[in-house]
């Protein structure tokens, strides 16, 4: 049996402590989650603190009638489909931009920092100056227009990164070895290039996906007369604040859940096809 020397009782205790200070940190995050989660199933007298009064669905079921402060169930709509058109256009514009950046071109150099601008502005700046822009242009603010272009100037950075760390593992001696067989280019492309590539385009889409669906500060100016979810979840708290909206936020949460293992199922099917 091996001795409990000096140095192994160092160690058992610096790894005990970080255990303790890891646990602490997981709970100083999820924590507020996990009781919004079960103050979301109060009884209908409950409030928004413990201790709850009762257990019910009742304030989940209040989500599917009509709001009287905003249009949660509207709201809920646009975000989920702001967040995929955002997802979309990420994961092409993306794959477009590290795919010209295999080759050294006049001014990569200004195209890159451009591009990685959106991680530097902060939101709410980055707001104002797109209002600004469109209210010098005449054009009126709306989601699907002025939100759509903020959400893909914040999304396309984190999705050219992900697909310029693809292609930086990526092994250009298969396509050199497809046009030497006679392959053309738009054949390269189908038949070598995208497959490989797909799951690096998967990961910059949910990137492009879970940005937008909760983003708050760069939607603030511009999403016209019609709220995003995170701002209609802010509108709702200047008011009376229900187990209503710990009832949406879980539903919200549960629901950014399923759609990053969706995307993480299909990242790992296409990852292993790929190698």
């Amino acid at each position: 049996m091996a001795r409990w020397t000096p140095e192994r009782w160092r160690k058992l205790r610096v790894k005990t402590g970080f255990s303790i200070y890891y646990v602490i940190f997981l709970v100083f995050i999820y924590g507020p989650m996990f009781a919004m989660f079960i103050l979301s199933f109060q009884g209908r007298r409950g409030g928004t603190s413990f201790p709850m009064r009762g257990v019910s669905l009742y304030w989940w079921e209040k989500l599917l009638e009509p709001s009287t402060v905003g249009d949660m169930q509207g709201a809920l709509m646009r975000s989920i489909i702001l967040a995929l058109m955002v997802m979309v256009i990420t994961a092409l514009f993306s794959t477009m931009l590290a795919m010209a950046f295999r080759k050294a071109f006049r001014f990569s150099n200004v195209l890159f920092y451009t591009i990685l601008t959106g991680l530097m502005v902060p939101g709410v700046l980055l707001s104002l100056g797109m209002a600004i822009l469109m209210r010098q242009l005449g054009l009126p603010p709306a989601w699907y227009s002025s939100g759509l272009a903020v959400h893909v100037i914040w999304a396309l950075p984190f999705g050219y990164l992900v697909m310029m760390a693809v292609f930086n593992r990526f092994d250009a001696r298969l396509e050199e070895a497809a046009r030497d067989m006679g392959a053309d280019e738009w054949t390269v492309f189908k038949e070598i290039t995208l497959p490989l590539i797909t799951p690096g385009v998967v990961a910059a889409g949910l990137f492009g996906f879970t940005l937008s669906y909760d983003e708050f500060a760069r939607t603030t100016l511009l999403s016209g007369a019609e709220n995003t979810l995170p701002l209609d979840i802010n509108a709702s708290m200047t008011q009376r604040i229900r187990p209503t909206l710990f009832a949406l936020g879980t539903a919200s949460t549960i629901f950014s859940l399923i759609m990053i293992s969706l995307f993480l199922g299909i990242y790992t099917i296409l990852y292993r096809r790929s190698r």
